[in-house]
This record gives C-alpha cells, structure tokens and sequence, in this order.
C-alpha cells in the first residue's frame, strides 16, 4: 500500500486520468474530491463491497432453482 501524505487543495494523479484531491479536513474527518472520465467507476468501498456479496449470492443460485421458478410461473 502507498500512503501518502496530502495537504488541503493538493492532489494526487492516477494513471493520468484519474484526480483525488483532498477539499477540507474539519473535525478528523477529510473530504475529497475526484475527477475521472466517464468511463471510470467510482464507489464508496462499502458500497464496493456489497455489490460483489450480492454478485457472488446471485452466482450462487443453481439451475434447479431456476427451474422451480419457471415451473412456479
């Protein structure tokens, strides 16, 4: 892991195309902000997270269940 230290109003680049600069530091708490094309998917990482637990529940799921479904219809 790279930790680095930032300062209000600095910033650090990643892969040339992706800013994080820090905004405010009030109370231990630190807002930044990002800029990033379009392209690029940012998310809180709890966020993050429960998206890949929902994705591996839903892989979980067999093909007989998709079949009680069907038959259920």
């Amino acid at each position: 892991m790279l930790v680095l230290n930032r300062k209000v109003n600095e910033s650090i680049i990643i892969d040339d195309r992706i800013e994080i600069k820090v905004l405010e530091i009030v109370d231990g708490k630190i807002k930044i902000g990002i800029e990033a094309p379009k392209d690029v998917t940012v998310l809180r990482k709890e966020v993050y997270d429960e998206i890949r637990n929902e994705n591996a529940q839903a892989a979980s799921i067999s093909l007989d269940s998709f079949s009680k479904l069907k038959k259920n219809r």
